[in-house]
């Protein structure tokens, strides 16, 4: 009898606790979403696996010593989110931004969403049972920059506590652009405003697709150093898909690389969320201020974007000016889906990767200068 008891007390039947149900579900739901709804099922899937593992009773795979507590290093360090940053440079073509360069100022309208969550999370402090301290506030605000590594990042220098409801919220509206963004696009512009039909965009050289992230790296060394790690493995995953002597190398960044540490990082952060870190009032005040910045910073691109039509010799269509924010290829693809529909010789996809780049670049520095500010 007594050899029954302890084989039972060794359950988890007998020592799961209701928080930790509830975040299993919470981890089984993340996976519902990634598989079923396609919501970012590459970060979503380990994320909610991770959730699941972490809140399992007794494994203590979260614990030190257990393999989520390892892999957490990865983020704790920097090293993953920043490995991943160098992936997306290899993915990314400057040549877009840099056939018009008028868009780097879309980017930079589309982080207004961050600075103004920042406040945001700080007003959030006159809600009873919500305390959100400056770096808190400047965790939760990168989450408008639509930019999941970025957010990861900062969160684990900043705030760590909140890094599993950042990094839910981040991925699951990049997941939602395409849900978010064109009703605000559609309330902010005019079935006229929406046709209009830019110009074709010149050739640019592999000589300024080369010269374009070492001048990128040189300026943010001298300006802002905070922002070299983030920028600093960004330029080189892209000098290496534009220099062409590294296929090897650029390849390996943008696919074999990036899925391993994708796999790492999302149990990693899956990890974060035990019942103890999550269930708690402020995972609500961060889930409602991204959903805030992200319409901010939506709206800031496309106001920017009717902004400068006015004073442009070339037509600019304000639908691109959405595309601000760093959801890289999705929100581009969202304007150009939404100028088709006001007009069917309208394409926007190549116009909208432009301000969509300078939003990855956007991000990376406001996220140095919130660094800076802490």
């Amino acid at each position: 009898m007594e050899k029954f008891i302890l084989l039972w007390e060794s359950t988890g039947i007998s020592n799961i606790s209701g928080s930790q149900a509830i975040m299993m579900a919470v981890g089984f739901g993340l996976l519902y979403l990634a598989i079923k709804k396609g919501f970012e099922p590459l970060l979503l899937v380990p994320i909610g696996f991770g959730a699941v593992l972490s809140n399992i009773p007794i494994a203590g795979m979260a614990d030190e010593g257990g393999l989520l507590y390892y892999l957490y290093t990865g983020i704790k360090t920097g090293i993953f989110p920043l490995l991943i940053f160098m992936g997306v440079g290899a993915m990314t073509d400057f040549g877009p931004m840099l056939a018009n360069p008028k868009t780097l100022f879309l980017g930079a309208a589309a982080q207004f969403g961050i600075f103004s969550t920042l406040l945001g999370a700080l007003a959030l402090n006159a809600v009873p049972g919500l305390e959100f301290t400056f770096k808190d506030a400047a965790a939760i605000a990168i989450i408008g920059g639509a930019d999941g590594p970025t957010a990861i990042y900062v969160a684990s220098k900043l705030a760590p506590e909140l890094l599993g409801a950042i990094a839910v919220a981040a991925y699951s509206y990049m997941a939602l652009v395409p849900l978010i963004q064109p009703p605000i696009m559609r309330l902010l512009t005019t079935e006229q405003e929406r046709s209009v039909e830019m110009q074709q965009l010149r050739a640019v050289s592999q000589t300024e697709k080369i010269l374009f992230p070492l001048m990128l790296l040189f300026l943010t060394a001298l300006l802002l150093p905070s922002a070299a790690p983030l920028v600093g493995m960004f330029c080189l995953g892209n000098l290496m898909n534009a220099c062409g002597v590294v296929d090897r190398l650029s390849k390996t960044a943008q696919n074999e690389l990036i899925n391993i540490v994708t796999i790492f990082l999302g149990l990693a952060v899956g990890s974060k969320m035990s019942a103890e870190a999550f269930l708690q009032m402020e995972t609500l005040g961060i889930l409602a201020l991204g959903a805030v910045a992200f319409s901010i910073g939506t709206a800031s691109g496309v106001l920017m974007a009717k902004t400068m039509n006015k004073f442009s010799k070339t037509p600019i269509n304000p639908l691109i000016g959405a595309a601000g924010v760093s959801a890289v290829p999705m929100a581009a693809r969202v304007a150009n889906k939404v100028g088709l529909e006001a007009n069917p010789h309208n394409f926007l996809l190549m116009h909208a990767m432009g301000p969509n780049v300078a939003g990855v670049i956007g991000s990376a520095v406001a996220a140095g200068v919130l660094l800076s500010l802490v």
